[in-house]
């Protein structure tokens, strides 16, 4: 632990309090004496931030006046951590052992990345994998890679992918001074890729670290399938791509990210979902604004295109796309 740089472990919480107890002990055990814990109570109703004052001294209580979701909750915990590293965990979610030193052994051996992604499996069933960090396709969709693959399965050593997943990251100071962190506005989903993408554009890697393993209630905050998920996801997906991709390789990706957006909003129209309309047409009222923080991001790229067209994997066929989402609920069923 002296060799490295100290960590200041990032936790957002809104409404966890069942979860908390177990999350910071088993971060404890694996955090130095000088390492912190920055938790952030979103203005909870269960009041975790007072718990934890209480019965958590050793925490770095950082309570809001407001709940500024996921993306905001955690910006507000990166601005008050100390660490020249910050580790970004969910009040869900319980490390294993060593799963730190993996994150940071991973992120050491490779100089070129910014950040490390750890691997999320699910609480009910901890042999399959929710997410080991984060993969882009061609259709503008930012998903979970190597989701429902066995743990057994993954890489056995570090290997280079699209992204970390904000659920449990280990990220270099230097690459949130550079392109700044998770964006506030975008609330709760996709903050995360919206980085990744900013990172990359600026020439940042990120590492898988396989033996950096959490466990994690999926889902556990909202619910996988709430109308308040399926608006956010059809805003802010839109919201990253008109910022992110450059121009060349959004000309490229268009007729794929139409084709999935008509299919969303016909299934809307089916289903009788708008929530997954309504998201989409708050990003398109926002189009100026976009497209003004485009521009400031595009004119900070240094990063070829060549370089980040390797990240966007070809588009799955609706039909895998809805196995995917079936085997998803099957992981999740009791």
């Amino acid at each position: 632990m002296d060799s490295r740089p100290p960590i200041s472990a990032v936790i957002p919480t809104w409404s966890a309090l069942r979860y908390l107890p177990a999350c910071l002990s088993a971060l404890r055990a694996q955090l130095g004496p000088g390492d912190e814990i920055v938790l952030v109570d979103n203005c909870s109703r269960d009041r975790a931030g007072a718990w934890a004052r209480r019965y958590a001294p050793d925490v770095h209580v950082l309570e809001l006046p407001e709940n500024l979701g996921f993306a905001g909750g955690t910006a507000a915990g990166m601005r008050a951590a100390g660490g020249a590293l910050l580790l970004l965990i969910n009040d869900d979610a319980m490390a294993e052992p060593g799963c730190v030193a993996a994150l940071w052994a991973a992120l050491r051996e490779a100089p070129g990345a910014g950040a490390a992604a750890g691997v999320l499996s699910f609480s009910r069933r901890p042999s399959v994998v929710a997410s080991a960090g984060i993969r882009f396709q061609r259709d503008g969709v930012a998903t979970d890679l190597h989701l429902g693959l066995a743990v057994a399965a993954l890489p056995p050593r570090p290997a280079p992918i699209f992204g970390a997943s904000g659920g449990l990251a280990l990220i270099r100071r230097e690459l949130l001074d550079d392109v700044g962190g998770f964006d506030a506005s975008f609330f709760s989903y996709l903050e995360d890729a919206d980085l990744a993408w900013r990172a990359r554009l600026r020439g940042w890697g990120c590492v898988l670290a396989p033996a950096a393993r959490a466990r994690h209630v999926y889902s556990a905050t909202s619910g996988q399938d709430s109308p308040f998920k399926q608006r956010l996801l059809g805003r802010n997906r839109l919201r990253m791509l008109v910022r992110c991709l450059p121009g060349a390789l959004l000309r490229e990706c268009l007729p794929a990210i139409i084709a999935y957006d008509a299919m969303a909003l016909g299934y809307a129209a089916l289903s009788g979902q708008r929530a997954i309309a309504t998201g989409r047409l708050e990003a398109l009222r926002e189009l100026p604004g976009l497209m003004a923080q485009r521009r400031a991001i595009q004119a900070r790229r240094s990063a070829s295109l060549g370089s980040l067209a390797r990240w966007i994997e070809p588009a799955p066929p609706p039909w895998e796309a809805l196995r995917t989402r079936r085997r998803l609920a099957d992981l999740l069923a009791p």
